[in-house]
């Protein structure tokens, strides 16, 4: 029987650019050409989710990356130079941050190194929460607004953190950008001193070294080359490194929790509540008397007497029935941004007043963080805004409250005014106005209501009697109408301290300015607070190596770059860094084997070496000399399928032998080669290939023929035992099981003495296992491929996860 079981095959309608499998699950995720996110399922290669390609992230993706958990997919955008964090449960963007350059490739690690410092960490990592509220869930009401966040994802977002286990996000683009993020969300490192554009990344597990495969210009045709970088600040500070990401990743999702918070004030405040100022600007600029608005509401409230205009305007522009509408939507929209301001802005501040606090007491640990680039001053400064951003969370809270009670007694009053006019009943509940409720309308009328020609200069209108909504505005101009601080005891008494008055202690109130303009003062400041440490580590990185691998010819840029070989690898128990590549213009019938320790001071025997791919066979059923074959293949493919295991895709470089083959290559033969090849290093390796020790091709029964399908790349997850195939025109994929003989006999019985490889097979059964290939391939013919439903992602147990 031939090995590996087939468990499902689609013929797409739109060419693959990338994919990956799921390092948990069942799960492969795949990017086409028109932008869109495919999630499918291994059990007949079902669909689970799609995510369209949409204009506020980007419609060009360029890389694909799973969080080591499982939970989280990163891919990258080339239009819009961003990076995408989507949660795979329910297809959700849950963060979006951009890049200066394109990202061309990604790595997602976790570190496996351990220490006692590290699990004490581990255990106390929850310590916050025995202080800190839980965060209220955000409403499900801000999808106008805010374009990518769709429904409820707050809590989403504060797990975006997932295991409390150092995880790292490596980004890598054109012009030697490489940038590193802490649990994919903060940026502990900016990486210089790498030339080209990356082409693939591998961080090691233990955080000691990086390996890079860059594409160098050269005069001629470009080089590809092999870099290893030096970072070991990394490894040996990686409890502190721990600690710092784990709370700035805290901050980073507290930032994004206020943002939304903010979205949904926004969204609770409505442009009606400006109908009043508006109205009320149109009047004035259409009426013919020089008397005063002021005054002519005034005349209104003492002497129940109005002019036409006055009257047109509230009977036929404002009407009752809108006035009464008008005051419950102020009232319901002021009590919803009410309730955001206590419980998401004061409780978010807290919690990031308590985070920044914490790291500042590691910065001041100078013994420990400083080599990190933690500037206690800098931390500083990022709690004085915070402390800013709660105090202008407080002043808007007073607004509110002022505001509310202002309005409810101006309409309670004008609309049994407008009753009057009308000459309709007033009900005795709203009769009764004491001198006291007349001077409380007077001095909102006096207050608001008082013509202004800067105002009017300015905003091209003459009044503001809505107060709110000047706070939500993002804009960077001043408050048209900023809190009356005349008379504040406290305000006096900072004025006349002379110890007080410039005080460090004491945040800074900025009584002219928006709640939005203070936020977006606040995320600046510790935007750069968080950037310190990544320009330190960046600076601390060093070249530990630079090996020219081989040119690649002008001919092949069509080539898509997103499954080419380099194929990189980390050898966790051994710590070692893989590198699998072919020099198909110099050697076509061989692979050949980097390795470089994790460690750039150690040194090792036998760095590369290669493996011949052709195959002599000879049949033992014939004596003649034509009985010997001599079989060779070429390397379309290869991927490390474990520590000890490749998986190649294999073709016949004959012009009679063209057929595809997905095999298993075993490393022991090739790793126990006792030759030693010394590196000319003034010389590209392609120009000294001949010297690199080679070993013979051994297959053994670990392949199967890829018959009516032109195989061309692979993608494999050794945990959970599948490779994924895909053809030249990147539409054709098939999904196998790598672990198990397939249950279809193939016609590769018959041809298993022409290709040359070891292998003996079973003819039993041929013709009873041919027609159930038939049959299963007629069920997943192609007429099947776009009409089946998205399924739910099923829970963990459901998908057999172990």
């Amino acid at each position: 029987m031939p090995a590996f079981r087939q468990a499902g095959e689609k013929q797409l309608p739109n060419p693959i650019l990338c994919m990956a499998w799921s390092p948990k699950r069942d799960l492969i995720a795949l990017a086409n050409t028109t932008g869109e996110l495919l999630l499918h399922r291994l059990a007949s290669f079902q669909r689970v989710w799609s995510l369209p390609p949409s204009e506020y992230t980007g419609k060009d993706i360029t890389a694909l990356a799973w969080r080591p958990d499982g939970k989280i997919l990163a891919f990258s955008l080339r239009d819009t130079k961003q990076v995408v964090l989507c949660g795979v449960e329910k297809a959700e963007i849950l963060h979006v941050f951009p890049m200066q350059n394109p990202v061309t490739c990604m790595h997602w690690m976790e570190v496996v190194e351990e220490s006692s410092v590290l699990s004490s960490f581990y255990d106390s990592e929850d310590e916050s929460k025995l202080f800190l509220p839980k965060l209220p869930t955000l409403p499900k009401s801000y999808s106008t607004t805010s374009k990518i966040f769709s429904e409820d994802k707050s809590d989403e977002i504060m797990n975006l953190m997932g295991e409390v286990r150092l995880n790292v996000l490596v980004l890598g683009g054109d012009a030697g950008f490489v940038e590193l993020y802490a649990y994919g969300m903060y940026k502990i490192a900016t990486l210089t001193g790498v030339s080209g554009t990356c082409r693939s990344l591998s961080l090691s597990s233990d955080l000691k070294s990086l390996s890079v495969i860059s594409e160098v210009k050269a005069n001629n045709d470009p080089e590809i080359c092999y870099i290893q970088l030096d970072t070991g600040l990394l490894s040996d500070c990686l409890p502190e490194v721990t600690r710092m990401a784990r709370k700035f990743t805290h901050i980073s999702t507290l930032l994004q929790y206020l943002s939304l918070s903010l979205t949904c004030m926004c969204e609770a405040w409505e442009d009606i509540l400006m109908q009043m100022d508006l109205r009320l600007t149109k009047f004035v600029q259409e009426k013919n008397t020089t008397t005063q608005v002021q005054d002519e509401f005034l005349e209104l409230l003492l002497w129940g007497q109005s002019s036409p205009e006055l009257q047109a305007l509230l009977m036929n522009q404002l009407t009752v029935k809108g006035l009464k509408k008008l005051g419950h939507s102020i009232e319901s929209s002021y009590s919803s941004i009410q309730k955001l301001v206590i419980s998401h802005l004061q409780s978010g501040s807290e919690a990031l007043l308590y985070h920044l606090s914490e790291v500042k007491g590691m910065s001041l640990w100078k013994q420990k963080f400083e080599p990190l680039g933690l500037d206690s001053e800098a931390i500083e400064g990022a709690i004085t805004a915070v402390g800013s951003f709660s105090l202008k969370a407080n002043e808007l809270l007073q607004v509110i409250d002022k505001s509310m009670k202002n309005f409810k007694a101006f309409f309670r009053w004008l609309y049994v005014a407008m009753l009057r006019m009308c000459e309709e009943h007033v009900p005795p509940e709203l009769n009764k106005m004491t001198q006291k409720d007349i001077a409380f309308v007077a001095d909102f009328l006096s207050e608001h209501f008082s013509e202004n020609e800067e105002l009017f200069d300015r905003k091209g209108k003459y009044f503001n009697v809505e107060r709110v909504g000047q706070y939500l505005k993002d804009e960077d101009e001043d408050l048209v109408s900023p809190p009356n601080t005349k008379g504040n005891q406290w305000l006096k008494f900072l004025q006349e301290s002379m110890h007080l008055k410039e005080s460090p202690l004491l945040f800074p109130s900025y009584p002219q300015k928006s709640l939005h303009f203070v936020k977006r003062m606040m995320e600046n400041i510790i935007e750069q607070c968080l950037q310190k440490p990544a320009e330190v580590i960046g600076k601390s990185v060093k070249l530990a190596v630079f090996l020219p691998l081989y040119t690649v010819p002008e001919s092949s840029e069509n080539t898509p770059r997103l499954f080419e070989l380099p194929s990189l690898w980390n050898d966790k128990k051994a710590k070692m860094h893989y590198v699998l590549f072919c020099m198909p213009e110099i050697s076509p019938c061989k692979l050949y084997l980097l390795r470089k320790p994790t460690d750039p001071n150690r040194q090792i025997p036998n760095s590369i070496m290669s493996i011949n791919l052709s195959h002599h066979l000879d049949n033992p059923e014939e004596d003649n000399a034509a009985a010997q074959h001599n079989y060779v293949y070429s390397c379309l493919d290869a991927r490390f399928y474990d520590d000890e295991m490749l998986t190649v895709v294999l073709q016949g470089s004959e012009e009679e032998n063209k057929r595809r083959v997905l095999a298993q290559l075993p490393l022991g033969s090739a790793l126990s080669c006792e030759t030693e090849f010394h590196w000319e290093t003034n010389l590209r390796l392609d120009q000294q290939s001949s010297t690199i020790p080679c070993r013979s091709l051994v297959l053994g029964n670990q392949w199967r023929e890829m018959e009516s399908m032109k195989a061309q790349f692979v993608a494999v997850n050794a945990n959970r035992k599948v490779a994924c195939v895909l053809s030249a025109n990147l539409r054709h994929i098939r999904v196998f099981e790598m672990d198990v003989e397939d249950e279809e006999a193939e016609s590769q019985n018959t041809s298993a003495d022409q290709d040359g490889l070891e292998m003996t097979m079973s003819s039993q059964g041929q013709g009873e296992e041919l027609l159930e290939a038939e049959g299963q391939a007629a069920a997943e013919g192609k007429g099947d491929v776009l009409q089946k439903p998205e399924e739910p992602l099923e829970s963990e147990e459901a998908m057999g996860l172990s």
